[in-house]
């Protein structure tokens, strides 16, 4: 199974990050990526067990890859939480995509997620689901997430977006 490594840039994000972290269990590491909190941040982060790194400030979005521990790289934001049916598609895609590295057969070169955001008591839908399954070796962003992809394969489930506190 090809380990998943999640990354998450965070600032001040202790009130939020926690729901976050709760739901990565198809990951295998945690890689925060902490751009100078002054909150609870990083003993919330400990908590869930995630390797905390301090940011550069003038490094770019892709600086941070080369140290997940795992080829594929799920990135999300503090306030963003994974639906239960989006938990079992990556923990299928973990074994589908060994099962077809072992084969030979290529695997997409991204994979992306639907999101529903929450705007004040009501949820929207995002059309265009949104490129966050990368491999190691991504170098096209959109600010700390990877920009869109369009021959990205959607994943089921959806990517839970929360209002700020």
């Amino acid at each position: 199974m090809p380990p998943i490594t999640a990354l998450l840039h965070t600032r001040n994000d202790g009130l939020r990050l926690g729901r976050t972290l709760e739901m990565l269990l198809p990951c295998g590491e945690i890689l925060v990526v902490d751009h100078d909190s002054t909150d609870a941040t990083r003993r919330v982060a400990r908590e869930y067990g995630a390797r905390i790194v301090t940011a550069s400030h003038h490094a770019p979005a892709n600086h941070y890859l080369h140290l997940a521990r795992h080829d594929w790289i799920f990135c999300l934001q503090p306030g963003e939480a994974i639906t239960e049916c989006l938990q079992a598609s990556l923990l299928e895609w973990s074994t589908l995509s060994g099962q077809l590295a072992v084969s030979g057969i290529a695997a997409a070169p991204a994979f992306s997620v639907f999101v529903r955001e929450q705007t004040g008591e009501r949820w929207l839908e995002v059309p265009e689901p949104e490129t966050r399954l990368i491999p190691r070796t991504w170098t096209s962003w959109h600010g700390r997430l990877p920009a869109p992809e369009p021959s990205a394969i959607a994943l089921e489930g959806k990517l839970l977006r929360f209002a700020l506190p």
